[in-house]
């Protein structure tokens, strides 16, 4: 079991570092920053991983798959007022751009936290 977690960690590290270089080139990408913010998720940091996911709607706000995941991290560390506001501007989003997947998605997670 150590030697699996291990695998997975220097997997994660060898592709932040990989994303790292990438974003030297292209900072503000919105792809590049939310994959960024996923894998530092995946490591556990969820610090640094907020800090992508909010420097990714910064940037660009129509990015509409930032909103929901930004949004379950705020859940995670407790931040639950924060995680609906997320939610809510993510639906506005959605619905601007017809993306009722993403839409059902983001109002889904919203309920639960409202209902």
């Amino acid at each position: 079991m150590i030697a699996n977690f291990t695998f997975k960690s220097t997997i994660v590290s060898e592709r932040i570092e990989k994303l790292k270089t990438f974003l030297k080139d292209s900072p503000n990408d919105p792809f590049l920053n939310h994959a960024m913010a996923l894998e530092y998720v995946k490591e556990g940091n969820e610090e640094e991983a907020k800090n992508y996911f909010e420097k990714n709607l910064a940037n660009v706000v129509t990015y509409v798959a930032t909103y929901y995941h930004l949004g379950k991290l705020l859940e995670r560390i407790g931040k639950t007022e924060e995680a609906i506001s997320i939610y809510e501007k993510g639906m506005e989003q959605a619905k601007a751009a017809k993306d009722m997947h993403s839409y059902n998605e983001l109002q889904g997670a919203h309920e639960d936290l409202v209902y």
